[in-house]
């Protein structure tokens, strides 16, 4: 099968060219992954101390039964996921079945009838319009009386601080704002962390009671700091994203005030409940060593984002964002020509896959979506958005979503192939 070809790219395809041009890109973006390695060091460090801190022992690997009582290494997670987020506490649980359901408890544990939400970042991620009520459900929010208001973005991709200040002024009802930290589905530009700490503070000038809950979705470890740190009072995510470091089976985490995390877990649980009970079915060792390894995945996907914003970048296709832009999360939106772009530049990150590269990804009618979805991910854990993966609505602007990469050489690979698939359209 091998051969002495020092190109070892050339067995997917990838022609010397191609990979003089990569080696090229790569050296032009060495400063920036010298950057995002400095991040990776003071987070890795971080991850170390807040389980040094929490006195992890092996002990804390073994599995419980029952109802799970006083289940010392499920305690353990959350002391130190509490300490990692710099909160009172935190809720980490494999019955939390995936980022929207870690979401979708916070809001309905958090707002009563006659409450208000409002959305600061524009519509929240599409498979929450049924949970709040965008798209009617009967046991949504807005069944049980719960207000949805929204602000978008401004056009800049900054927050529109005039509407939100003036909404909250004049709406005494506003319980909780909310932030979605991640691009999601479109164009915008990703929140950092600089720009939620300017609008936590105003936020809090004008009412200290409201609620700021963040979906985190994507952003763990991407910068030193994280939103907990800077005023959020709750935010939920998934552990088969970043958190989870590839390694995590399943699972989602929120994290933030004691009093909002205890009534997040009466949701998840019951009232009388609560944190008390809840197997982790022998899930511990693999959430707390992806957890430790998540810095340096969350790196390496970085790096592949990057780089895959470059080269489409270099090609004049339009790339959100740019390859020297600042960063807040792991996704790389790319604009393509046409629905057939985006369904080869998907079927390339199949084939780049280690698991099920021999599939071939076809749009379908995904639950939750208003029109069609590709996804491309032949990952080791299923739907694991921190290993390499590609997904897109199938409408205009045609845009695909490019993301994780367990490996930078991974990510590389998959932005390559993907590159040389709509390379071949184009001949």
């Amino acid at each position: 099968m091998y051969t002495s070809s020092n190109n070892y790219y050339s067995y997917f395809g990838i022609s010397n060219d191609l990979i003089n041009q990569a080696s090229s890109i790569e050296k032009s973006l060495s400063k920036i992954y010298s950057e995002l390695d400095k991040i990776k060091e003071i987070n890795q460090l971080k991850v170390l101390k807040a389980m040094q801190d929490a006195k992890l022992s092996d002990s804390h690997f073994n599995p419980s039964t029952g109802y799970g009582y006083n289940d010392a290494g499920r305690e353990k997670i959350e002391e130190i996921y509490a300490n990692v987020f710099n909160t009172e506490d935190a809720l980490v649980r494999p019955t939390l079945v995936n980022g929207t359901h870690a979401l979708s408890t916070c809001l309905q544990s958090l707002l009563m009838p006659g409450d208000t939400m409002l959305s600061i970042s524009g519509k929240p991620y599409d498979t929450l319009d049924e949970v709040i009520g965008i798209t009617n459900h009967p046991l949504s929010l807005k069944s049980y009386n719960i207000k949805y208001e929204q602000i978008d973005l401004l056009p800049s991709g900054d927050f529109d601080k005039n509407s939100i200040v003036n909404h909250l002024k004049v709406n005494s009802d506003i319980k909780m704002i909310y932030i979605q930290r991640s691009k999601g589905y479109s164009r915008r530009k990703s929140l950092t962390i600089n720009t939620l700490e300017e609008i936590c503070n105003l936020i809090k000038s004008i009412n200290n009671k409201v609620i700021i809950m963040l979906d985190n979705c994507y952003g763990e470890f991407i910068e030193t700091r994280e939103p907990t740190d800077v005023g959020v009072d709750i935010m939920a995510g998934s552990l088969i994203k970043n958190p989870g470091g590839g390694l995590a089976i399943t699972g989602g985490y929120i994290v933030g005030k004691k009093s909002y995390v205890e009534l997040a877990s009466q949701r998840l649980t019951c009232p009388s409940i609560g944190k008390e009970c809840g197997l982790t079915f022998n899930t511990n060792r693999l959430t707390l060593q992806g957890l430790f390894l998540a810095p340096s995945i969350v790196n390496s996907a970085l790096k592949g984002a990057i780089f895959c914003s470059k080269l489409f970048q270099d090609s004049s296709y339009d790339v959100y964002p740019v390859y020297d832009e600042a960063r807040s999360d792991i996704i790389q939106a790319i604009g393509l020509n046409s629905e057939l772009e985006v369904i080869e530049f998907c079927k390339a990150i199949q084939a780049a896959a280690p698991v099920d590269s021999y599939v071939t990804p076809e749009p379908w009618d995904m639950p939750g979506y208003d029109s069609k979805v590709i996804m491309a991910a032949g990952a080791f854990i299923q739907g694991s958005s921190i290993e390499l993966s590609a997904d897109a609505p199938i409408k205009e602007p045609f845009t695909v979503y490019f993301q994780g990469g367990i490996t930078y050489e991974h990510s590389k690979l998959g932005a390559l192939m993907a590159y040389n698939n709509i390379k071949k359209i184009k001949e």
